[in-house]
């Protein structure tokens, strides 16, 4: 007998926009300008949300911004547990990290292990002057004392709940989900 998980939006598309285009001005505010400032999205959804904040961004100070991608698999505290084996993707950043301010950026905030995975991978290229956090879901049930600059939105969830980012840029209507069985 196959199961059908049942799917609770949280955020539709326009939400998530307003979301994206109140973090950009979040993260201009706080930084006072985009001098030194630059945009790492962590592997996958980070990533296309850092580049769409990097475009909102860009179009607001009419200045671009470094954008980079940064792959955490090596850097997960989980490896020796898991059954399958991690598919390691690039990390592609191509500017110096050391003295800028960094906005890490992630889909969705749960134990924070994952942006500790994240802060050692950048503490590898170099030494920034500041690392920010900015997400779209934070869902509460930290592990490690970790807290987002910037969040889209929060919702309390159960642990066992499922929470799904969905992207145009993989082919899916832009939308935040809890799935449950």
């Amino acid at each position: 007998m196959k199961s059908s998980k049942a799917e609770r939006v949280l955020m539709d598309a326009q939400e998530m926009s307003r979301a994206l285009s109140r973090i950009s001005h979040e993260i201009i505010e706080r930084n006072k300008g985009t001098q030194d400032l630059a945009l790492v999205g962590i592997r996958t959804g980070g990533v296309f949300l850092a580049q769409r904040l990097a475009a909102r961004i860009q179009q607001i100070e009419q200045r671009e911004i470094p954008l980079g991608e940064l792959d955490i698999t090596l850097y997960r505290d989980d490896l020796s547990i898991r059954k399958d084996q991690p598919e390691i993707r690039k990390t592609s950043i191509l500017f110096n990290i050391s003295d800028l301010k960094i906005v890490l950026v992630d889909d969705v905030l749960f134990t924070g292990r994952t942006i500790r995975a994240a802060l050692d991978g950048l503490m590898d290229l170099g030494r920034p002057a500041e690392i920010q956090l900015a997400v779209l879901v934070d869902r509460g049930h930290r592990q490690l004392p970790i807290r987002a600059n910037y969040v889209g939105k929060s919702f309390p969830t159960a642990r066992e709940e499922k929470v799904q980012v969905f992207l145009e840029e993989l082919g899916q209507v832009d939308r935040v989900s809890i799935l449950s069985e």
